[in-house]
């Protein structure tokens, strides 16, 4: 998948905007092909985005969250979801995104998470959500991390 794919955009666009009920890209008339540039090279907040499998792995990440997190594109399309969070955050991350699954999204998540570095970051006012395609089928879950904070 490239990072400005129409129809993943269209996937974590159109859930978001089914559960929360308003738009993650702001509608400024922008073409789909638009609005997917816009959120993975300009967003002012970082996108990531995870697949179904057992042991999840990120399937998008845009420009914000490569930088927040350390990685580049195809780095962080080969990451296990898991590894970004640090060994003790992982069964509160676990937790977490069984709530995601349960209510289908989470508003106000804030959790420590680790860069490729080492270093670590707080993400705060995050929201998770649960990715279904036009026919139902459960795709995924995204986050949108619109604030981080330095730890130390």
């Amino acid at each position: 998948m490239q990072p400005t794919d129409i129809d993943f955009f269209t996937l974590v666009s159109e859930s978001y905007e089914r559960l929360l009920g308003k738009p993650l890209v702001p509608d400024e008339g922008l073409t789909p092909a638009e609005a997917a540039r816009w959120l993975y090279e300009d967003a002012p907040f970082g996108i990531l985005a995870h697949d179904t499998q057992a042991d999840p792995v990120f399937v998008y990440g845009n420009l914000r969250a490569q930088r927040l997190f350390g990685y580049t594109w195809n780095e962080l399309t080969a990451l296990p979801s898991r590894l970004s969070a640090e060994a003790p955050e992982r069964s509160e991350r676990q937790a977490f995104l069984e709530q995601v699954t349960r209510d289908g999204y989470v508003d106000g998540y804030r959790g420590v998470r680790v860069a490729q570095s080492g270093e670590r970051f707080r993400i705060e006012r995050a929201t998770v959500w649960q990715l279904f395609d036009r026919d139902g089928v459960h795709r995924g879950q995204a986050a949108m991390i619109p604030h981080v904070s330095a730890i130390g």
